[in-house]
């Protein structure tokens, strides 16, 4: 017997990264040096720490054993300290804290956790793929929020639609946001959000991922920080940028305690929670000191300026993002013509550079190119000056 996808899986395409990876290797068995800015994984070190905090939880024995879904009481307490600290909100350890394997998996888990089959969630567009993917695969319908430029990638919720507003079980928001890199302007969208949430009874899920990323002075907000939000929102958060600790698969939700709670119980069943040596070093990231973020911040904007400047130079007028770690940026002129995913492609076979194409982050994102800042910046230059030698390739010739 040969096994088949569920039809929910088999329905969607290879994850966007695992395409790029593809193209990626098959470029480097044809012998170039290949530049990956592609996927938003962090190149810096992880601080050394939290290093050494896992170098010495591996000591001790019982840090290797079966950890519990909801966590260490350590870690928790270490979250909503931090919380405190960073956001000024008092959550509850016990029982508004959830460690994650990630944020991505706890997204993922807690749609399979709620959501019934025909459920909608109201998804932007384009976005973070398990925004969209996740919500397929536990049997729910998206109805997507269009994030247009002319609005600052926010999306306007006075048009949702008023059948999908009344079958709506989640509102996403993302913001600092992946891909498109735009931010908040101030908690006007965060209280439209929490007043769509009393109307119509869903829940809220906020990806916070990048708040500590920020550039030029800006400090993101929590929804949290708003008045009764714990009863409509559950918030995520990653150590994975914000430490770089990306592979180290470490994050955690706080929050309504209903859904922390159902999503603790789903947990428990598919999966033991965070390896308690890696709760341990977590604790050491947040509890203490801050200033290796603040470090990787400046480092991030140098290489954000740095590139934009490059690539002007060789005709891509990009824009400069505020927050996270990706520019998001229309396809310059010559390449229009072949869309995102050709465009991608053909640098990376043709001149050794990944970008990730926008259509990688649904229908919305055709028409931009994600790009992730990776990279010291002498390679980023380099990667540039590859992106110009493409766009001239693809001028016609006088």
């Amino acid at each position: 017997m040969k096994p088949s996808p569920n039809k929910r899986l088999a329905s969607l395409p290879p994850y966007i990264f695992v395409q790029l990876a593809g193209l990626k290797r098959k470029a480097q068995t044809g012998g170039l040096d290949v530049i990956d800015l592609g996927q938003g994984s962090p190149d810096m070190p992880t601080p050394p720490h939290v290093v050494e905090a896992l170098r010495a939880a591996c000591r001790e024995p019982w840090t290797h054993r079966y950890p519990q879904a909801n966590g260490t009481p350590e870690y928790r307490r270490s979250i909503a300290a931090w919380y405190k600290r960073r956001f000024d909100v008092d959550v509850d350890p016990e029982t508004e804290v959830l460690p994650l394997i990630g944020s991505k998996e706890g997204m993922g888990h807690l749609f399979s956790a709620l959501l019934d089959p025909g459920d909608v969630a109201l998804v932007p567009q384009p976005c973070y793929p398990v925004h969209y993917y996740g919500v397929l695969l536990a049997g729910g319908k998206p109805a997507f929020m269009p994030l247009k430029e002319e609005a600052g990638f926010l999306p306007d919720l006075s048009k949702v639609p008023a059948a999908a507003a009344r079958k709506a079980k989640f509102l996403i928001l993302n913001y600092p946001n992946n891909p498109t890199g735009a931010t908040l302007p101030d908690h006007a969208l965060l209280k439209e959000a929490l007043a769509f949430s009393r109307r119509h009874g869903c829940l809220v899920l906020y990806d916070n991922a990048y708040s500590e990323i920020t550039f030029d002075g800006y400090e993101a907000p929590s929804i949290l920080q708003l008045t009764g939000a714990k009863r409509h929102a559950v918030e995520f958060h990653s150590l994975s940028k914000t430490y770089s600790m990306a592979g180290w698969r470490l994050g955690f939700a706080v929050g309504n305690a209903d859904a922390i709670a159902a999503l603790a119980k789903f947990k428990g069943f598919v999966d033991y929670g965070v390896p308690s040596f890696l709760q341990k070093a977590g604790s050491a990231a947040l509890d203490g000191p801050q200033d290796c973020v603040r470090e990787a911040c400046a480092e991030y904007q140098t290489r954000r300026d740095a590139l934009v400047e490059a690539l002007a130079a060789v005709g891509w007028t990009v824009p400069k993002p505020r927050a996270a770690m990706y520019i998001w940026a229309r396809l310059p002129e010559p390449a229009r013509k072949l869309g995102s995913f050709e465009f991608s492609r053909r640098l990376i076979l043709e001149h050794g550079v990944v970008l990730a194409p926008g259509a990688g982050f649904g229908p919305q994102g055709e028409g931009y190119m994600r790009i992730s800042l990776i990279a010291p910046v002498p390679v980023l230059r380099e990667a540039a000056s590859r992106v110009g030698r493409c766009l001239a390739s693809l001028r016609p010739r006088r």
